[in-house]
């Protein structure tokens, strides 16, 4: 590792100083205070799920900051020895077995605000939904979640904004924040399995502003044209630790992703008939007997004179889906 890719990443990395509580999820994620004043998720590298998952939310993350969509600041977060001794309530539960969290250095995303202040929501009622300011964004995050091959459902929190003295304004509504990338680039098999399911929201109210490809925009674009230089400074501040092993399938992935860029208008247009039915006709169209899915269609086409196969968009055959052997973690019980 070069001197100034190593001085970036200590830049990146702060220090756990106290537990706050666990989250739900199959990662067993934990909610820790950082020396940095602020609070953060933390994925553990010796998590249930696997190793690869703190290198896909590395690498998401690097992508939807790009992409100006709205997610948490992130950072490589140190738990030293001394600290998990200190932590009893720090473990990952297997079964009826509890497991050390390994010290070292794992994956921060950041709360936004202070837990015993912000109120967080990972679900709004569709009468919310209309008060989120950046609403918009689940478009965005679709063409993100189709271009990285999200195996999971779309996850997004919900808060309030607030001041720097944490009072919150709620004349302002909601904002969202996209969460969980960990089973991007298809978890941890690091392969693209693309099916027009894949990465929706599941509040279809979301995507009633979608009647064409041309609705993604500018996000389209910009997934589309999306730098090389962009992926290559988030492959570059990735912890030895993380990668061991790996170096050479995750040089790989990235070249399947820079490949798959222009097939993304693609894949959303596979999905229309998944997004269409979430959303419904209107009145007039039922009269003409057009299921929703036709209305979708004819509105796309008289925009872009678009090709059922999307001529011009190249395929990508689907990769092996047997994980990759890793050197084996130690468990440690407690």
């Amino acid at each position: 590792m070069c001197s100034t890719t190593l001085a970036n990443l200590l830049s990146m990395t702060i220090r756990s100083i106290g537990f706050v509580r666990k989250m739900r999820g199959g990662g067993q994620s934990h909610l820790l205070q950082c020396d940095d004043g602020q609070f953060y998720v933390v994925k553990f590298s010796n998590n249930p799920q696997h190793p690869r998952t703190l290198i896909n939310e590395w690498i998401a993350s690097a992508c939807l900051k790009h992409l100006q969509i709205s997610t948490p600041e992130t950072a490589i977060v140190k738990l030293t020895g001394e600290f998990l001794a200190q932590e009893p309530d720090i473990y990952i539960q297997l079964g009826s077995r509890r497991l050390r969290v390994e010290p070292g250095l794992h994956f921060g995303s950041r709360y936004p605000g202070d837990p015993a202040k912000a109120m967080v929501y990972d679900f709004l009622p569709d009468s919310l939904l209309g008060k989120v300011r950046n609403l918009n964004e689940f478009l965005g995050v679709l063409a993100f979640d189709k271009w990285t091959g999200n195996a999971d459902a779309r996850q997004t929190i919900f808060f309030r904004p607030q001041s720097q003295t944490g009072a919150s304004f709620p004349g302002l509504g909601y904002m969202a924040y996209m969460i969980d990338h960990g089973f991007s680039f298809g978890g941890p098999h690091w392969t693209f399995y693309d099916s027009p399911l894949q990465g929706l929201y599941f509040r279809p109210v979301v995507y009633q502003n979608a009647k064409s490809v041309n609705d993604f925009q500018p996000w389209l674009d910009r997934v589309v044209h999306f730098p090389e230089e962009v992926l290559a400074e988030a492959r570059n501040q990735i912890p030895v630790e993380w990668l061991t092993g790996d170096e050479p399938a995750m040089e790989a992935l990235l070249s399947r992703l820079m490949t798959r860029r222009e097939r993304v208008p693609q894949l959303i247009w596979e999905s229309r008939h998944e997004l269409v039915p979430r959303i419904g006709c209107s009145p007039e169209s039922r009269k003409l007997g057009m299921v929703p899915g036709q209305v979708w269609e004819i509105h796309s086409r008289a925009q872009n004179g678009l090709d059922d196969d999307f001529q011009g968009f190249r395929n990508i055959s689907k990769d092996s889906p047997d994980l990759p052997q890793r050197p084996q973690i130690q468990h440690k019980e407690m």
